[in-house]
């Protein structure tokens, strides 16, 4: 069973004391792949470092909507020129998240969304997409603009949100939270979704799934993420693998 990680952050600060031995041991697993995706300007920064030096890594860069206020024409042109680095393959991580309330204000997070979702459309690079308790006004600026295609990160909205964004193209990012205990709507989302629009990610640090809920995450935990899905779905995990890893490659556009 090979792995490739979707969403991932290892350029946080808690891989700082240990980031080298880590990615020492993820290249001699089953990781084939991971789009390490940059939240902050200097997130993005590093994740085109972390690119460069890693034969398994990709990059997206944007700006996370914790970090809206920040985003001006000059950031705009800076991560614009951050994509002529041929391994970055995608804007984000972009989107709005409305749930904590010292986060910028709605309209400068949907500003700083539509500029971000601009430089994707005319850069033609698919997005990846940060969605929390925000999903009319994520669909909303979906919509306005049919030729972006991408990931919604970390799903947490209902099947019928789903089948909208599958409708506009887009794949369902589905982390460690599949395999909680009281994970009941993601599941049945992991029903609903078509196999060919499923993406496997850690989104790590964050999110690692049962039996390591709680602590630092890492992509060899995917296995257990791909474990719940096949028995969601009564596929074999081998089938589920290479499909995730298909439908990466597909929207990244790698070989």
């Amino acid at each position: 069973m090979l792995i490739f990680d979707s969403h991932a952050h290892y350029d946080d600060e808690s891989f700082d004391e240990d980031r080298e031995k880590v990615l020492e041991e993820l290249k001699q697993s089953n990781v084939v792949g991971i789009l390490n995706c940059g939240s902050s300007l200097q997130g993005a920064r590093d994740s085109v470092k972390l690119a460069r030096e890693n034969s398994i890594f990709y990059a997206a860069v944007g700006i996370h909507p914790e970090y809206a206020d920040k985003v001006n024409d000059e950031l705009i042109e800076e991560i614009r020129k951050m994509t002529e680095y041929e391994k970055v393959r995608a804007i984000g991580e972009i989107g709005l998240d409305y749930y904590y309330d010292e986060n910028p204000p709605r309209e400068i997070q949907k500003y700083a969304f539509i500029k971000q979702m601009e430089l994707a459309k005319k850069l033609n690079l698919p997005v990846v997409i940060h969605n929390r308790d925000a999903h009319a006004d994520t669909l909303e600026i979906l919509k306005m603009f049919p030729e972006v295609k991408g990931v919604i990160h970390c799903f947490s909205g209902s099947v019928e949100f789903a089948r909208e964004c599958i409708k506009l193209g887009y794949y369902i990012g589905f982390t460690g939270v599949v395999t909680f205990k009281n994970a009941k709507k993601i599941v049945e989302v992991a029903k609903e979704v078509p196999l060919d629009r499923i993406l496997v990610e850690t989104d790590c640090p964050y999110m690692a799934p049962t039996p390591f809920r709680g602590k630092r995450n890492r992509s060899e935990y995917i296995s257990y993420i791909l474990e719940e899905i096949a028995n969601i779905k009564e596929i074999s995990i081998d089938t589920l693998s290479n499909q995730t890893i298909s439908n990466v490659k597909e929207l990244i556009k790698i070989k």
